[in-house]
């Protein structure tokens, strides 16, 4: 059974591996490549071509910047306020507490589909297209965040805060010097996730940006390469780039996440 499932995992991990590990050949392709019977796996001719080609056919730097602002600045902010309201919903009572934060949960049952149209609208309304807050600001409130940081903290015993309120000790402090130490590893996976999200995304900042120099690159991708002549090499070398920062990411965060997950199931 064990050897069983160590096959599954293998097959699995291979079935996610192999598109990055084939748009990182691909990058690699002449053109003459992507035409070739039967088809390939590795570049005949490995050329660097089809990267200079994605800086210099598009304005590719300036998507790359647009992402990580709106990626880093989203991030942040959702993080702030799903933190903040987490904490609230944790440790305040107040009326209508649990019928405001039922609220929030049901809202994931709306599609974001359908909230399109309005969110435009109002986002137009206010003058805020072709800005990193108009791209941001529709998805700031994170119900998924809110729940799992809840929670999180209800884990936390309430003995805490109030042996920190006797000694005097404000919210905000036992937020960023206990609370937050505590919660280390869902608030890093999670912002992990905000940020590889909104990196990602590309229906609404394809909406809300009518300027060039305000798009994303994920927006920004579709003007590389010609479907026509199936020349793809720029749009897998783009491709390539924008994955590069998200493993970066999960690399070096695998680390912390796993040893403060041990460390606070280890009960210490």
């Amino acid at each position: 059974m064990k050897k069983l499932t160590a096959l599954f995992a293998t097959l699995l991990s291979l079935v996610v591996i192999f598109p990055i590990a084939y748009s990182l050949s691909a990058s690699f392709f002449p053109a003459s490549d992507f035409t070739s019977i039967p088809a390939r796996l590795f570049p005949s001719i490995p050329t660097l071509e089809n990267y200079f080609r994605a800086f210099s056919e598009s304005n590719l730097q300036r998507f790359l910047f647009n992402s990580f602002m709106v990626s880093l600045l989203g991030t942040v902010l959702r993080m702030s306020i799903s933190i903040v309201t987490a904490y609230t919903f944790t440790f305040f009572n107040f009326k209508g507490r649990d019928a405001l934060l039922l609220c929030i949960i049901a809202t994931m049952l709306l599609p974001s589909d359908a909230l399109l149209l309005a969110n435009y609208t109002t986002i137009r309304a206010l003058r805020l297209t072709d800005s990193y807050i108009g791209i941001i600001s529709t998805s700031l409130l994170v119900p998924t965040h809110i729940f799992m940081l809840r929670q999180y903290f209800k884990t936390v015993s309430t003995e805490y805060r109030e042996a920190a309120v006797l000694e005097g000790c404000s919210d905000t402090r036992f937020l960023t010097t206990l609370l937050i130490p505590i919660s280390k590893a869902v608030i890093i996976t999670l912002a992990i996730h905000s940020f590889s999200t909104l990196f990602n995304d590309y229906l609404w900042p394809l909406l809300v940006t009518n300027k060039e120099s305000m798009r994303t690159v994920q927006v920004g991708l579709t003007m590389l390469g010609f479907s026509e002549n199936l020349d793809y090499g720029p749009q897998f070398a783009a491709i390539t780039v924008l994955l590069t920062p998200i493993l970066i990411a999960f690399i070096a965060m695998h680390k912390p996440i796993q040893t403060s997950v041990s460390t606070r199931f280890a009960g210490r």
